[in-house]
């Protein structure tokens, strides 16, 4: 899938999520800290993100080179096991099927054209996706609250909420 259809989708998702969610209590319990995990992640990740001014490699980008999808994956995750709904789950999980591969291979491409010499020595010892345990290569970026600012992520901040609120609220109101 084209990259740029990426947002919409995900737009598309948190409907289905809304309009399927059947919560419990417990559901939410278990859902929601991975939620909180995935936007302490994305934090952490977008405070040491310089866009197309440098390759950011140090904090969560010693770890994998893909923190902020790791972060997203954790809040998709949890918001589809708070909804208590198969059909959620599913949906999220061909979301992340269709567009993150790609994604991933596009920033990938786009950082080694960028930096060439750094990315090469980054990605010999940093893994994708998959977080390795102690960090890798040098970290060279450092963490500035501007930058949470700068990257937006605001937004994702002020989202989360409505991960909990409105599925759950749908669930007592029953429309």
């Amino acid at each position: 899938m084209p990259s740029r259809d990426r947002v919409p989708a995900g737009w598309l998702i948190g409907v289905i999520v809304v309009v399927l969610a059947r919560p419990t209590l417990l559901s939410m319990a278990i859902g929601l800290p991975l939620v909180a995990i995935g936007e302490m992640i994305r934090i952490w990740a977008s405070g040491h993100i310089e866009k197309t001014k440098v390759l950011a490699t140090g904090g969560p980008y010693a770890h994998c080179r893909h923190p902020l999808y790791v972060g997203s994956l954790f809040i998709a995750l949890g918001a589809a096991i708070a909804s208590a709904s198969v059909w959620v789950v599913l949906a999220v999980a061909a979301y992340f099927v269709a567009f993150f591969p790609s994604v991933m291979r596009e920033e990938s491409d786009f950082l080694a054209r960028k930096f060439p010499e750094e990315h090469a020595a980054w990605m010999a010892v940093v893994p994708p996706f998959i977080p390795r345990l102690t960090p890798g290569g040098s970290s060279s970026s450092r963490f500035q609250w501007s930058g949470v600012s700068r990257n937006r992520e605001w937004r994702t901040v002020v989202a989360l909420p409505l991960i909990a609120i409105l599925p759950y609220a749908r669930r007592w109101l029953d429309v």
